[in-house]
This record gives structure tokens, sequence and C-alpha cells, in this order.
């Protein structure tokens, strides 16, 4: 595999969030994923190695949903629907689009998620109060990551 296809799949990677990818062409396969300490490490596998991708996946979801906030029979809370970046504003000058103890209504924005570059807005589902901001501006965000509570 060409040592180019390899930079531009760690770019990629980087860029978009994702915690691992697995590319094989024809006899050669590569497995790009991300440290704990936030660094990227690649490395050759062999073609008859099976994937630890699934098993990985189906191991860190059960951690997810045991962190996830528990709402209240009044309360909804809203995750991200996508792999991203998470923002409050539409711009870094912007205002926040939300903060703790706003009074929102159903299809508003809340917030923002990059994924790729493209910027994809997250609407309320319903109308209330928010209670709990979960994550910082410009804070990466996993799919079904807890964002925040609405009351």
């Amino acid at each position: 595999m060409d040592i180019r296809k390899i930079k531009k799949l760690i770019e990629l990677l980087e860029e978009s969030g994702i915690a691992e990818i697995e590319i094989k062409e024809g006899e050669e396969a590569v497995r790009i994923s991300r440290m704990p300490a936030g660094g990227v490490a690649a490395q050759p596998l062999p073609q008859a190695q099976p994937s630890a991708a699934p098993a990985a996946v189906a191991a860190a979801a059960p951690v997810a949903e045991a962190g996830a906030p528990k709402p209240k029979p009044n309360e909804h809370v809203i995750t991200a629907p996508m792999v991203g970046t998470f923002y409050r504003a539409a711009s870094p000058d912007d205002a926040p689009f939300v903060e703790e103890g706003s009074s929102i209504r159903k299809g508003q924005p809340l917030c923002i998620i990059e994924a790729m570059k493209t910027m994809n807005p997250v609407p309320s589902p319903v109308a209330g109060r928010i209670t709990e901001i979960f994550v910082r501006d410009g804070q990466p965000v996993e799919f079904g990551e807890p964002l925040m509570r609405i009351e």
C-alpha cells in the first residue's frame, strides 16, 4: 500500500473523529486506530488476521450507556446524532445557540456537530428549558453521547 494513501487515511481519521479504520486492498491491509493518549498509529496486518474492530465497538457500547445520565420522567437527554465536533455557536464570534437555563421550543437549533467539514445543526425534539450542558465547545463527541438535558 502506498505510504501517501496511509498518510491520507491518518489525516481523514484525525479530521473525522473516527476511532479506528481498517482498509484492505488485495492482499495488503492496514488498520489505523487512535491511541488512548490521542495519537494515531498505523500497523500492517496479515491477510488472515481477523478484525478486532467489532469486538472493540461491542465492548465500548455498554460503557457509553453506563455513563449516560438517566433522565427523570419530565426530562429529555439530547444525544449526539453522529460522530464529530460539538459547537455551541454557528461561528466563534456568535453567541451560543442556548445556555443553561434557556427556554427553547421544539425544532430550535441547540448546537452544531461538525463531521467531515460539514456543519450539522442539532434541533430540539421537545420544548422546555436547558438544565445542563454536558460537553464543552469544540469537544469531539461520539454517536449517542449525551450533549444536554432539557426539562
